[in-house]
């Protein structure tokens, strides 16, 4: 499935939410020194009406499962609980053999579970037309737009302009899919690379089988801050909704924090997490718009502006296109 048809996918799925109000205080203060500005996705700039990838409900999960293969043109023979459950089976198998490995906090690739998956299912005659070549990633996003619907936050196009038009540099940590960095040019109308994100700032967990909450992504930021932008640690700012997989690896590396409580989908406080005792963000944020009070307008000027034109003349990507 090529990249402009994933767009339209997605788009086809789509349908507008609106962040649900947390109650919870925003706390705000200047934020001097801040060059680099990376965030979470679901849940922080993306309304995730599930709060995070993967979280789904279970009642209607065996419905979903039937109606994605059924979408995807694959005809399945057994009830949507066995698929469902074959599915939940295949992703802790593949965690396993990542933990026996030594990957604290494992990720898969989501691909090769539905081919797994697909072939177990054949294999005790589930699945009809057998020998039929799949696509896979037509099924993953038949399913994940089913089970995790998205829409952007408010004002989250207009607070990375306002970044980037600044000289800020922008990056992604975030646990996702082959299928995440579409949401930007489906639903925003631009690329990752045209809403200033620098592919090297640029993390998903599926690409390198590890996942928030552990600091894997993190250092790998702040290595490459520090060595291709000069920018350290305390000059980073992370943006993200969840305490534990946002906010506390983020500041196990020295980035500082703004807790994004914009909506009660997604918040996770983690008040009884003993991982986050002692954790406290440097701001909280109750829209996105309010990050753009907390940063000088000159944020990320000094020190960016002879790498802003390699970074952005680099690994271009165009609206719709393969790369996303």
């Amino acid at each position: 499935m090529m990249g402009h048809a994933i767009v339209e996918l997605i788009r086809r799925h789509a349908r507008p939410l609106e962040p649900i109000p947390t109650g919870v205080e925003r706390s705000l203060k200047p934020l001097p020194g801040v060059r680099a500005v990376l965030f979470d996705i679901y849940g922080t700039l993306f309304i995730s009406a599930s709060g995070d990838i993967g979280l789904v409900q279970p009642e209607r999960l065996g419905e979903v499962f039937v109606e994605s293969l059924k979408a995807a043109g694959i005809e399945f023979l057994g009830k949507g609980q066995e698929g469902v459950d074959c599915l939940v089976e295949t992703i802790g198998e593949e965690h396993d053999r990542l933990r026996a490995g030594g990957v604290e906090w494992p990720e898969v690739d989501i691909v090769e579970i539905w081919e797994k998956v697909l072939k177990r299912l054949a294999s005790v005659r589930k699945i009809g037309g057998l020998g039929q070549p799949y696509d896979y990633r037509h099924l993953a996003i038949q399913y994940e737009m089913r089970t995790n619907p998205v829409w952007p936050m408010p004002d989250c196009g207009r607070v990375l302009a306002g970044l980037r038009d600044g000289g800020v540099l922008l990056g992604l940590i975030s646990n996702a899919q082959f299928f995440t960095p579409y949401l930007f040019p489906a639903l925003l109308g631009q690329s990752r690379t045209e809403l200033g994100f620098r592919p090297e700032l640029t993390l998903f967990s599926f690409e390198h089988r590890r996942a928030k909450p552990g600091t894997d992504l993190f250092e790998r930021a702040r290595e490459t801050l520090r060595q291709q932008f000069a920018t350290p640690a305390e000059a980073v700012l992370y943006v993200g909704n969840d305490m534990k997989n946002d906010v506390a690896p983020a500041a196990r590396v020295g980035f500082r924090t703004a807790l994004f409580a914009g909506d009660r989908r997604s918040l996770r406080t983690r008040e009884d997490d003993k991982s986050v005792d002692g954790v406290r963000p440097d701001v909280v944020l109750t829209a996105l718009c309010q990050l753009l009070e907390c940063l000088p307008p000159t944020a990320g000027e000094m020190g960016t502006r002879d790498t802003a034109t390699k970074g952005r003349s680099s690994g271009h990507e165009t609206s719709g296109g393969e790369s996303a």
